[in-house]
């Protein structure tokens, strides 16, 4: 099994725009929003209405395709605050452009994921995700079915959305599975209101989150899971080791999920 890290290009990362308060973080803090200025950006793959898919100007890791996918013109958007159908329309963009880089069969294994906050490993506010082609390594060897497995919250149709009982990294993360990549505005509602639950209700709102997405069946679906960012146990920094709240409370947290998520939404 590969266990060889990716190598981070520190002179290139150094120059990288950031806007979050990092203390001493190297980087060019003054440079300004490069996602709102449309006009200047390069290397644009596709867009639709104000979401781009572009090239990353800072490719920092080694062996491999670093591209962005610019969310929104809105600067200070999110997931969690986006209109319904501002937000559908973005996870079938972001999904249509993760399988054009995933079908090409370029890479070992092509990553989704987007940070929010300041605990989430982000630098630049403006919402935005990152679609990255890995040349050497299976991004996904230490994750399996069992981490998107767990306490179920409820289904409609093709969509599952459960909390995990094996998370890959603790303690509640929430999954939102589309097993045939079908009913994908139903998955959208789920990942915005997971998304809006985590912020606003979950240890009493969370700052900063990462959601992960995971080809599952071949490629014919999609996990999206929701990892709130806290401060990382000393367990899974030291050991790998991951940690989840007791079946008890679990149960508790996806009822009170699901009761979260049936304002709007229908579950079985």
């Amino acid at each position: 099994m590969d266990k060889d890290p990716l190598v981070y290009q520190y002179a290139i990362g150094k120059r990288k725009p950031y806007d979050y308060d990092y203390g001493n973080r190297q980087g060019n803090q003054n440079a300004g929003c490069p996602f709102c200025d449309v006009a200047h950006l390069e290397n644009i793959f596709e867009k639709d209405e104000d979401r781009i898919w572009l090239k990353n100007k800072y490719p920092t890791l080694q062996d491999t395709d670093q591209t962005i996918l610019i969310e929104s013109s809105d600067h200070q958007g999110d997931i969690s605050t986006y209109t319904r159908e501002e937000n559908q329309k973005l996870m079938k963009f972001a999904l249509k452009c993760f399988h054009k880089m995933l079908d090409s069969k370029k890479y070992k294994s092509v990553l989704w994921y987007k940070n929010f906050g300041p605990k989430s490993d982000g630098s630049l506010t403006h919402p935005h995700m990152q679609i990255v082609g890995l040349d050497k390594k299976d991004g996904y060897q230490d994750v399996g079915e069992d981490n998107f497995k767990g306490f179920e919250v409820g289904k409609s149709g093709d969509v599952e959305m459960n909390l995990s009982s094996r998370p890959v990294q603790g303690y509640q993360e929430v999954n939102i599975i589309t097993y045939h990549n079908q009913d994908l505005d139903t998955w959208a509602d789920l990942i915005q209101k997971g998304t809006q639950y985590v912020r606003s209700v979950l240890s009493h709102g969370v700052d900063s989150y990462n959601l992960f997405f995971y080809p599952m069946n071949d490629g014919q679906g999609t996990c999206c899971k929701i990892i709130p960012r806290f401060y990382a146990s000393p367990y899974f920094v030291g050991y790998k080791i991951s940690q989840v709240d007791d079946s008890d409370t679990l149960k508790w947290e996806a009822a009170r999920l699901k009761g979260f998520v049936t304002g709007g939404i229908s579950l079985n």
